[in-house]
């Protein structure tokens, strides 16, 4: 069930009256049933495998806190991990591994026959797992009690909004909210309304509508040359962010409506002026955790500088592979890591984000935030192709033409609908504009309070431009197939 779908539409006003309907003490029963429904949705058979996880993982915590000595809960806290790890790497990095493995041998001349499976990947598999795998740790670790009530905590990990696409929630977080006290008010559903309103706009306005653009070269990126290329490249890299942030939008949106607050997953990344930021920024549930659970267990910045290096490389080379099994998004991972580490040894002193905060935003500011665009930009380019040659030959080629650049720039915008590619450019700078914002300030909030015939004359214009604009082919979210 998309958010995108005439289902949902239906599906989450029945879920709302529902759950403010139903006595206090029986609220998360009916988020833990409309939590499976909407998952089930999906593909029904699947639903065992998050059985599976949450029951292990559920269980694995109980007897921990059963046993006294630390080895027993060591065992137990493995044995829920490795469980968890186990039944992720069947579905999403079996034949990746077997690939590897069967061309390792063949170097040797050995011949193997790779074995099968067409399995479909379990939607939201990689978000659901990672939750359970910090539960578990935290847990082991004492810096949550367990939860009893296995009803609560399969709520917990199964609450939908942020199910199939985070954001990855901690447990300190979430999981006290699925049985509180919870009153409904207005103010705090027009927000959630609002920041729907919001998600759905880089969804359906900017994201669906560049995909068009993007799709169309890197489907046959050996047809296109030149800034062609760039624009592409460009395109994705607005359209990853729109869909990516637009679905953690309407998912704490959602879950505002429900008087439950999930964690922030985006903080303007395209105005950060250096990699280590922009990863503070972006998907922040997800950069938390791999630092939170592997980063500073393999010794952070607490270390030599070598090791400093390794672990940085380590950890966002993992990362990559969580977003998917094919080398393109370990390179991905791995220049991301490698950036980090040329920054920490170029400019040893700068603190990242909190420097960038209190730094005055002249034209230097700019600048750094300029380049450090064009450096994502250019790794999004690993993430959206194909393959890794794929990759390369953008690259190569992106210079071609350049000799006379007002040809190479025409030449380039002619490769696609001029028409359409005029309609982004206020879409695309009402995105600027609000994310630019955002750095100071929550925009929703100022927005609410402007004299009210200047606000509504805002969200008239709003509207009539999702209308216009928005594409209702009902995409699936990007970020469904990791």
């Amino acid at each position: 069930m998309l958010f995108n779908s005439l289902a949902f539409a239906v599906f989450l006003p029945l879920v709302f009256l529902i759950y403010w309907a139903a006595p206090q003490k029986y609220r998360y029963i009916v988020l833990l049933i409309s939590s499976y429904y909407f998952y089930m949705s999906w593909n029904a058979k699947y639903v065992v495998l998050i059985l599976f996880t949450t029951g292990i993982s559920y269980l694995c915590a109980v007897w921990m806190e059963k046993f006294q000595k630390r080895n027993a809960k060591r065992m137990l806290m493995a044995g829920a991990v490795a469980a968890s790890l186990l039944v992720l790497f069947f579905f999403k990095y079996f034949d990746f591994a077997q690939n590897i493995f069967i061309r390792l041998l063949s170097s040797f001349a050995i011949k193997l026959h790779p074995v099968t499976l067409s399995l479909m990947l379990p939607v939201g598999i990689s978000f659901y797992t990672f939750q359970t795998l910090s539960y578990v740790i935290d847990v082991y670790k004492g810096e949550v009690e367990a939860e009893h009530n296995f009803f609560k905590y399969a709520a917990f990990i199964s609450f939908f909004p942020q199910l199939v696409a985070g954001p990855i929630e901690r447990t300190k977080n979430l999981l006290p909210q699925i049985d509180c006290e919870h009153r409904f008010t207005y103010e705090k559903g027009s927000y959630g309304m609002k920041l729907m309103a919001w998600g759905f706009f880089k969804k359906l306005v900017i994201a669906d509508n560049l995909a068009v653009f993007v799709d169309k070269v890197f489907e046959d990126a050996g047809a296109y040359h030149g800034f062609a290329l760039v624009l592409a490249v460009f395109f994705f890299t607005l359209q990853i962010y729109c869909d990516f942030s637009g679905y953690s939008d309407i998912a704490i949106g959602t879950a505002k409506l429900f008087d439950i607050d999930l964690m922030t997953n985006f903080k303007s990344p395209y105005f950060s002026t250096s990699v280590k930021e922009f990863w503070r920024r972006w998907h922040i549930s997800l950069s938390s955790w791999f630092k939170d659970y592997v980063y500073i267990p393999l010794g952070g910045n607490r270390v030599s500088k070598f090791r400093n290096v390794f672990n940085v490389l380590a950890t966002f080379t993992l990362s990559g592979l969580w977003h998917g099994a094919a080398f393109t998004y370990v390179i991905w991972g791995g220049l991301h890591g490698a950036l980090q580490c040329v920054e920490n040894l170029l400019f040893p002193k700068k603190k990242g984000i909190v420097r960038a905060e209190i730094e005055k935003r002249g034209p230097v500011w700019w600048l750094k935030a300029a380049f450090v665009f064009c450096l994502v930009a250019g790794a999004w380019c690993f993430f959206r192709a194909s393959s890794v040659s794929q990759a390369l030959y953008i690259f190569a080629h992106m210079k071609d033409g350049l000799g006379h650049p007002v040809s190479y720039i025409l030449s380039g915008i002619r490769a696609f609908d001029t028409k359409a590619l005029k309609q982004m450019i206020v879409p695309v700078a009402l995105l600027a504009v609000y994310d630019y914002a955002a750095l100071d300030r929550d925009p929703l909030v100022t927005i609410g309070k402007l004299p009210s015939p200047v606000r509504k004359a805002l969200y008239y214009a709003f509207l009539l431009m999702v209308l216009l604009l928005a594409s209702f082919n009902s995409q699936e979210f990007v970020y469904f197939q990791f």
